[in-house]
């Protein structure tokens, strides 16, 4: 099996749709944001977006944690923003077949997702400045960033087994 990322803007439902996934399909999963060094917590917490610099350093680490599932052969799933195409390409690189799925949505749904969660470092105050910086994939499968979760994992499941 091929490395899963789950990708999109903050609030587009990253982690619960890639754990449901995973949990579904017995898939390690990562949570991207689990990674991320303090210095980069420190600076979303404030509200202060994170630039290339800041995040080079972070797509490696969650590319060498793709490969060595890849390695032991073991199905694994990723939840990253990966909101540029530079950053796809380098969490991919050396590791073809990547599938991509893309949790889409328009600022008034992101917003509503933000509003139900609480614990989270990322605030909504910075959800333009992610809208700016994303590059929308043209290879992802694309799920809206609202619905129900076992559906949401339906679709995804189907529209792998079809590409």
């Amino acid at each position: 099996m091929h490395p899963i990322v789950v990708m999109g803007v903050s609030g587009s439902g990253k982690s619960t749709i890639g754990r449901a996934l995973a949990l579904r399909m017995r898939a390690r999963f990562i949570e991207g944001d689990e990674y991320h060094p303090p210095a980069n917590i420190a600076k979303m917490s404030q509200g202060t977006p994170l630039n290339d610099e800041d995040r080079w350093p972070w797509l490696e680490t969650l590319r060498g944690e793709l490969a060595e599932s890849v390695r032991r052969g073991e199905p694994v799933i990723l939840s990253c923003s990966a909101l540029r195409q530079a950053y796809r390409d380098r969490l991919g690189l050396g590791l073809p077949g990547i599938t991509w799925i893309y949790l889409k949505g328009e600022r008034e749904a992101l917003l509503r997702n933000f509003a139900k969660r609480s614990d989270h470092f990322m605030k909504a105050n910075m959800l333009d400045s992610q809208l700016r910086t994303l590059e929308e994939p043209v290879d992802a499968i694309v799920l809206p960033c609202e619905g129900p979760v076992d559906e949401l994992v339906d679709r995804a499941i189907r529209s792998m087994h079809e590409a």
